[in-house]
């Protein structure tokens, strides 16, 4: 078969590799979508050379990158000694929960295994992804795929709008709230999506105009440009004078980060999505007196993985319109050219 790997430095190549084999507990999925997710760029456009290249670009012990791609859904193609029907059956509709544990820590037990301290393997960075038409997985790391899905939507919910429901979750958004969205990429993309289905009123913030544009589609009240207003000023105008209730920031940029603090009314709560960067606060006017809450969100369980395709699939929620470009594996050095740019919708390789 043949799989995307990323090179650092912005590129990458296509490389030949043998069919997997299950082995006991394991199955193997026809990958029939596999998403394009913000932290891939990490390893796009990490530097193959210095101190981290290593674990930056996905290097194994041999040296030799992975298989790219942390959005696999697909189809169960071969299942293992070990696996019955109850767990998977040949030719079942599957997406992947992208990690695995030591499957018996208390965080394991429970969903979490990107949380289990014995160390964990993330599919696509630190083991053969789903860039690819095969993949390897345990059999415990499955999930349907409910029928009013297409391929394409579940590779979107295995990451980056999963995410942003974990999130959505975590802050507990309802019709109560007017919520605050920073960043539209893919994840923030959802969090507009999914909020509005929440009944929240929600405005989006984006530099990027063909973002802003998606957000009033995806469900928007209200969309803002950050570089032409003060995103602090323009969301207390719009709430009265008094803030919003929630925001999430899916950027990372501090000062996306600090605007989301700051936005908030008193007693206002606020998630981080986005990786990496820092933030500095000023503890006792952002946060002491005003008793905001502040939390972070990394993905999701499993079982907040189920939720969230079921929550999309009952509510007939035009997912699909999030998904602006679609690839096959032989595009693959275009498409990441241009999810690079950050300008765009979910790009998503189909098989």
């Amino acid at each position: 078969m043949r799989g995307v790997v990323f090179l650092g430095d912005r590129k990458l190549e296509v490389r030949e590799f043998s069919d997997p084999t299950p082995g006991p507990g394991e199955v193997v999925i026809a990958i029939k979508a596999s998403g394009m997710c913000g932290s891939d760029l990490h390893p796009y456009r990490a530097s193959r050379t210095g101190a981290g290249a290593a674990a930056s670009l996905g290097l194994g012990g041999s040296g030799e990158p992975v298989i790219a791609g942390h959005e696999p859904c697909g189809v169960v193609a071969a299942v293992g000694p070990g696996v019955t029907e109850t767990v998977a059956r040949v030719g079942e509709r599957v997406m992947n929960h992208h990690y695995k544990g030591c499957g018996r820590c208390k965080h394991c037990r429970v969903g979490w295994s990107q949380l289990c301290r014995e160390g964990i393997t993330v599919y696509g960075v630190t083991g053969h992804g789903g860039h690819a038409q095969y993949m390897k997985v345990p059999a415990s790391t499955l999930l349907p795929l409910p029928d009013e899905l297409s391929f394409e939507e579940g590779a979107a919910v295995s990451c980056g709008t999963g995410t942003a429901h974990g999130a959505l979750t975590r802050l507990d958004v309802s019709g109560r709230d007017t919520l605050a969205v920073f960043g539209q990429g893919p994840v923030g993309l959802s969090a507009t999506l999914l909020g509005a289905a929440m009944g929240a009123r929600v405005i989006a913030l984006d530099v990027v105009a063909e973002r802003r544009q998606l957000a009033k589609e995806l469900g928007a009240d209200v969309v803002l440009d950050p570089r032409e207003v003060d995103p602090v000023a323009a969301l207390r105008e719009l709430t009265h004078g008094q803030g919003v209730e929630a925001a999430i920031d899916c950027t990372g940029h501090p000062d996306a980060r600090r605007a989301a603090v700051r936005a908030v009314d008193t007693w206002g709560r606020v998630c981080f999505v986005g990786e990496g960067g820092q933030v500095t606060l000023d503890v006792s006017p952002d946060l002491l007196r005003r008793q905001v809450t502040v939390m972070a969100s990394w993905t999701f369980s499993t079982v907040g993985q189920w939720a969230c395709a079921r929550f999309i699939a009952d509510r007939k929620l035009p997912l699909g319109k999030l998904l602006t470009h679609r690839f096959s594996i032989d595009q693959a050095e275009a498409a990441y050219t241009l999810f690079d740019t950050q300008t765009t919708g979910k790009g998503v390789f189909v098989f």
